[in-house]
């Protein structure tokens, strides 16, 4: 049920374990939340040609293992549809961190060393800071917030690289954002990719990557339906999987040891609809099942109506020949400069002068982001901008975008009821609300599919 990334990801790993899949999704594009959106004729460049816009400008890392190996199992090439580029988080002016492209762990010892714009008592914080993360095994209290494990860690250090880190990785400012959390993602940063673990949903070895960091940024040169849900199509399609588009399916029955959708069928359902779609649907059905059901249902439903999410805002602008000296520069935020980065689609395989301007925890209205960005533009990239003008094209704001990710937030358990399942990046509790956290959660419900004290119904 749903065919964003967790969702194709459950369906790919359900298929290679031999079931017989159907994908039901109500939208007529795959990707969820990482698609792209159909042509619009409304939204157009200053040569009155139509981009071809994503949703929401993503960035992945090399430290995405299991996305990068369903990229590989699906036939696409990682390295040619995505710009490596070590973790580089520069301003305008050239301050900032930006690791050379060595092995780690000295890659980010030269990186920190070297930063721009940085005192040495600023590289000497954070160096002690990573230290005392890694000795405790980048663990914290599960109360901590992203702000109190940064005790110590100098003001110009936490404006320029960890508190545009918590919110992009995040999506929840430092004060708000869950310690833990952030520090499951920076030790998976810190790893080498080539890591051939087996706890995988996928029949297939992650190859011809090796050399890549787990700090590595990686920036999508073409447009996310083709980075992924495009080609998930079609392999779900020749291994005999039904794929059924815009059609928005009903709320699950339980009868006589089967799950219906409509009047179809079906001895398992992996729900991997949006929450709030979850939510609803199996809130309708809840009071309706039978009584042992519901009891199943509504411990399912207790911590997911209580999750809490955020917005994010894709401001798309044009400048005539605009090119930035980096494919994604960090921005100085502040609520009257609410966009935190930019990213140069013109060097990402779109057209030239076209730029992307991501606010993450936005709060505005789309019409008061848009202009609020565009102010900022002009005024954070004057050097390059050499007299030009920004242009709007489109503003994309998804309102739930991603999960609050706060301390202590309590997230649903994947086993909803005998036979039905959930998946989606706001369930896999290590990780925030990330494509990788996605991907992950729907091969987790495909190997779920086979645990028997699960559905023992089936024997």
């Amino acid at each position: 049920m749903g065919a964003g990334w967790a969702g194709l990801a459950a369906a790919i790993g359900a298929t290679q374990s031999g079931h017989q899949v159907t994908v039901l999704e109500a939208s007529r594009t795959l990707g969820g939340r990482a698609r792209t959106l159909a042509a619009d004729v409304t939204h157009t460049l200053p040569d009155g040609s139509v981009p071809l816009l994503d949703n929401g400008q993503h960035i992945l890392i090399g430290a995405y293992r299991e996305t990068l190996k369903l990229m590989h199992l699906l036939g696409l090439d990682p390295e040619a549809l995505l710009l490596r580029m070590p973790l580089t988080l520069l301003q305008p002016d050239g301050s900032g961190l930006r690791l050379p492209d060595w092995p780690q762990p000295w890659n980010l010892l030269a990186g920190v060393l070297g930063a721009k714009g940085w005192s040495w008592g600023d590289k000497q914080s954070l160096i002690t800071a990573i230290r005392r993360w890694q000795r405790s095994h980048f663990q914290c209290s599960a109360a901590a917030s992203v702000a109190d494990i940064c005790v110590g860690i100098r003001p110009r250090v936490m404006d320029s690289f960890i508190g545009p880190m918590c919110v992009s990785a995040l999506n929840t400012p430092v004060q708000d954002a869950s310690g833990q959390v952030f520090l499951t993602v920076l030790g998976d940063t810190l790893k080498a990719v080539n890591d051939q673990r087996t706890d995988s949903a996928l029949a297939h070895p992650m190859s011809g990557v090796k050399h890549w960091s787990g700090s590595d940024m990686l920036l999508p040169k073409t447009d996310l339906s083709a980075l992924l849900p495009d080609a998930a199509a079609r392999w779900l399609g020749a291994q005999g999987a039904q794929l059924r588009l815009g059609e928005r399916a009903p709320s699950p029955r339980w009868q006589a040891g089967h799950w219906y959708v409509g009047d179809a069928q079906f001895d398992a359902i992996v729900w991997a609809t949006s929450p709030a779609h979850a939510v609803q649907a199996l809130a309708e059905y809840a009071p309706q099942a039978p009584k042992n059901l519901g009891m199943y249902l509504e411990r399912w439903l207790r911590p997911a109506q209580k999750l809490q999410f955020a917005s994010i805002a894709t401001v798309y602008a044009h400048a005539e020949g605009l090119v930035l000296p980096h494919p994604m520069l960090s921005l100085p935020d502040s609520p009257q400069a609410p966009a935190q980065c930019v990213f140069d689609r013109g060097q990402l395989g779109g057209p030239k002068g076209l730029m992307a301007f991501v606010v993450s925890a936005a709060t505005d209205t789309a019409e008061t982001t848009q202009a609020l960005v565009l102010a900022q533009a002009q005024r954070a990239l004057e050097p390059f901008l050499r007299g030009r003008r920004f242009t709007a094209v489109q503003t994309v704001v998804e309102k739930r975008a991603t999960l609050a990710c706060t301390p202590r937030q309590a997230r649903p358990p994947q086993r909803i009821a005998p036979g039905l399942l959930a998946c989606g990046d706001y369930l896999y509790a290590p990780y925030p609300s990330t494509l990788e956290g996605a991907v992950r959660s729907g091969l987790m419900a495909a190997m779920a599919l086979d645990e028997a004290d699960g559905f023992s119904w089936k024997e």
